[in-house]
């Protein structure tokens, strides 16, 4: 058994500690969809001789429950409560007037949700907001000033101002994911009655998967418009994914219709996401669109003596200038620096002075460069070009992939230590002269196309930014 399945003997006297251990295993094995609409609404009622008797609303929901998680659920309330346990299910509907008669309970072995054991009121789901994103400590400044306006008017105010959807953008590292989950996480605070979900645009599409695989489509959509305020990370994602976009397109519309608050955030502002929806893209610039830029020295020098208070490290403005101005590229890589400078100061057993620092910056900048390699390039590339990393491995001469296929292998070449030969197995068993040729084109290109040019600086600050 796991360790997190361990409980004290006297917790497990009481349902809700039970549930809650039954929780922990459930969630690992499910999705979101499927934790919020099937266990979440069962509420434990009582804990007797290893009998963990639990409340379900109604008859069909226990018959969807027993066919499709009834292995999950023995596996999980064994493990928690001993190989004898057992739990017993009461209908809603019945509870009221058969709640005593033992005829009534259906005995199996089942989980329910954290929600109902933290005893939330004003959500009977999970938001999936971590709490530790907030606008206390989200550091401002001029690269986030507009974005972080609009995300305090939107907490006070959801779906009732002019920023409906709120779209954040910008580059790797940067705050997006914290600050629209500030904005959850504040209208919550303010408005503990509303209805609010954080997801990434991958885990929505896994779940429609899966959905359609269960038919359970309408219900899929059913529980997503019925959100107050609905937080999209990462929107790029549904680029390529048709079916999904559609039925995002409808739900989008049903909340905004109902002035329901919509926030999503990308990479890229919606004009330039190729390959999404026109429809899509037209809706997502009915509201505010708003960029976070990498944060100037001023706000790099505020994060890391914020980040060095909350670590509990004496850090010298010399130091965190030394840093603010060796690292610049995003929020993310700041904070690691950090973390790494105490790391080498505890290892060490030496105090954090600046030659620390410096080693520390100088190891940062080498794991950046180790994490670019050659599968890295051709996702960039490919993904620029709108093309199927298979395709450009093939033996086609279209134009487009053959232009793709040589940036890729330029790029390979520039920023990679890999060898030729290395660099020509990869895409598509291809010899070293190949390599060279395609190196030798794009180079002699690049000094007359500026577009060319153009082209591939953009590539090279998306691929340094994606693997830093």
């Amino acid at each position: 058994m796991k360790d997190s399945l361990f409980v004290e003997k006297q917790s497990m006297q009481e349902p809700v500690f039970a549930w809650r251990e039954c929780l922990k295993a459930i969630k690992e094995n499910v999705t979101l969809m499927t934790f919020n609409t099937w266990f979440v609404p069962i509420k434990p009622v009582g804990l007797e001789n290893s009998i963990l008797k639990v409340q379900l609303p109604s008859q069909f929901f226990w018959e969807w429950i027993d066919e499709h998680y009834n292995t999950l659920i023995n596996k999980t309330i064994h493990e928690v409560l001993g190989v004898n346990a057992k739990l017993a299910y009461v209908i809603s509907e019945e509870k009221e007037t058969e709640d005593d008669d033992p005829s009534q309970d259906t005995e199996s072995s089942a989980v329910q949700p954290d929600t109902a054991v933290q005893n939330k009121p004003q959500q009977e789901f999970e938001s999936y907001l971590n709490p530790r994103y907030t606008f206390d400590n989200f550091i401002k400044g001029e690269g986030n000033q507009l974005a972080r306006a609009a995300a305090g008017a939107i907490s006070d105010n959801p779906g009732g101002t002019s920023f409906n959807p709120l779209f954040v953008y910008g580059g790797v590292g940067l705050g997006k994911t914290h600050l629209v989950q500030a904005i959850g996480n504040k209208i919550l605070q303010n408005f503990p009655e509303k209805r609010v979900i954080y997801l990434s645009s991958d885990i929505f599409t896994v779940e429609f998967v899966e959905a359609i695989q269960s038919n359970t489509v309408n219900e899929f959509s059913g529980f997503y418009r019925k959100m107050d305020v609905l937080i999209i990370d990462d929107i790029q994602f549904l680029i390529g994914k048709e079916k999904t976009q559609d039925l995002f397109f409808h739900i989008f519309n049903t909340l905004h219709q109902s002035r329901k608050q919509i926030i999503l955030s990308s990479d890229k502002p919606p004009k330039d996401l190729k390959g999404l929806d026109e429809r899509l893209i037209s809706r997502f610039q009915w509201g505010l669109t708003a960029d976070i830029q990498p944060p100037d020295l001023e706000t790099r020098i505020a994060i890391l003596k914020r980040k060095s208070e909350d670590y509990g490290m004496t850090v010298s403005n010399e130091i965190l200038e030394y840093i603010a101005n060796n690292i610049t590229s995003n929020i993310r890589e700041l904070e690691g620096c950090l973390i790494k400078l105490l790391a080498n100061a505890s290892l060490s057993s030496k105090d954090i002075n600046l030659d620390l620092a410096k080693k520390t910056v100088k190891e940062i900048a080498t794991d950046r460069k180790v994490n670019i390699n050659i599968e890295s390039i051709t996702k960039v590339v490919c993904e620029y070009f709108m093309i199927d990393e298979n395709k450009i491995r093939d033996k086609t001469r279209k134009k487009e992939i053959v232009m793709a296929r040589q940036i890729a292998m330029y790029l390979s070449k520039e920023m990679t230590k890999s060898s030729l030969k290395t660099i020509g197995l990869h895409f598509g068993g291809r010899d070293h002269s190949t390599v060279i040729h395609a190196y030798t084109a794009i180079e002699n290109l690049k000094g007359t196309d500026k577009q060319l040019k153009e082209t591939i600086d953009s590539l090279r600050n998306t691929i340094e930014l994606t693997c830093s």
